[in-house]
């Protein structure tokens, strides 16, 4: 079965960009399924083609997906598990409808093979289900925790100001971090190959670190001093919505208070949930996953921040 024309739903997103490069350089003829018809003007690709998707209506996603091999994609955070499982079963639905060879989903977090009672996880099972039950074949790429927060706007400033790096991981909780552009090779060699193919595959990088050894690696990368803060989970999350909303306020079903939940689940553990083989990707993929140090070497630390 060949797999060529793909549609892409996030695109324009920090997830997606990688992903069509990544399918664009293999080529693939990919399409991105949007909301607003200039959503890719931003970004690398603005002349990218465009369909209109919206994933809380199946006869939206069955116009996106027609004519395309495959789905590609990842989905906001929601921390509603209804309207999670109300998008699983729209998508799916349209794909079915739409008669597609494949699905990669990407759930961009770790996913249990049961319930945590934690709203926004168990929504990303909803979703596999409703996906899975379309009998088409589907491959669930789900990451452990992206080394890009460690370069994202909230993390990158106090790195190279303060030679601080925080996280709401606790000091001793080791974290196989993976990169976006692994993420998108992945999703891409799924659409080659049938090996993985109704698989869960679970994807980190080659090595588990915890927050000091990747403070090391940071420091190597920018030449400078810097150490880890371990942040309580409730604190990591009011400084996300101060930044961003102006307030330390959280507010439940937010996408903080979401945040926070799953460090503080993964935090309490005996053994932590966010350790990964990578042979189950390198054995179903033939994935080389990349090194911390190397990832943070490539980086423009200062591409920017004020002088």
């Amino acid at each position: 079965m060949t797999i060529r024309k793909v549609c892409v739903i996030g695109a324009p997103a920090d997830q997606g960009q990688p992903l069509v490069a990544e399918l664009l350089a293999h080529g693939f003829a990919v399409t991105a399924g949007v909301r607003r018809k200039d959503a890719m003007a931003g970004t690398p690709f603005p002349d990218l083609p465009t369909v209109f998707a919206d994933i809380t209506d199946a006869d939206a996603m069955a116009q996106a997906f027609a004519g395309q091999d495959a789905a590609a994609f990842h989905l906001p955070f929601e921390f509603d598990r209804d309207k999670a499982a109300h998008f699983g079963r729209q998508i799916a639905e349209g794909a079915r409808r739409a008669g597609l060879k494949k699905i990669i989903f990407n759930t961009a977090c770790f996913v249990a093979e049961h319930d945590l009672d934690l709203s926004a996880h168990d929504g990303r099972r909803d979703i596999e289900r409703a996906l899975e039950e379309t009998g088409i074949p589907c491959v669930f790429i789900e990451p452990t925790v992206f080394m890009d927060n460690q370069y994202r706007i909230w993390n990158r400033p106090l790195i190279m100001r303060e030679g601080i790096f925080a996280y709401p991981a606790k000091p001793d909780l080791p974290i196989n971090w993976v990169c976006l552009e692994d993420v998108a090779q992945a999703m891409r060699l799924a659409l080659q190959t049938s090996a993985a193919d109704g698989h869960h595959v679970p994807l980190g990088g080659p090595e588990a670190l915890v927050g000091d050894q990747v403070a090391a690696n940071l420091a190597e990368a920018i030449g400078r001093e810097v150490r880890f803060e371990s942040l309580a989970p409730e604190e990591f999350a009011a400084r996300m919505s101060a930044m961003v909303t102006g307030s330390r306020e959280v507010t439940p079903l937010s996408i903080y208070d979401g945040m926070a939940k799953f460090y503080a689940f993964y935090n309490t553990q005996a053994a932590s949930p966010l350790i990964v083989d990578p042979q189950k990707a390198a054995d179903l993929l033939g994935m080389e996953p990349t090194r911390h140090l190397d990832w943070a070497r490539a980086k423009d630390w200062c591409a920017g921040l004020p002088g």
